[in-house]
């Protein structure tokens, strides 16, 4: 999961890069999906440490 959230950053840089627009729609998607997939990655940390 670690090396996924990894690559999802650095496509998301790139993408911010790309773009040059913090508020386009496909910076807003991926900068979304990094959201969730982090929110995932803590949600499964937590349930861990029960």
């Amino acid at each position: 999961m670690q090396k996924i959230i990894l690559v999802m950053r650095q496509e998301l840089q790139d993408l911010i890069n790309e773009k040059s627009d913090l508020l386009h729609p496909e910076v807003i998607a991926a900068s979304q999906k990094l959201d969730q997939a982090l929110n995932n990655y803590n949600d499964i940390l937590k349930e861990l440490k029960k």
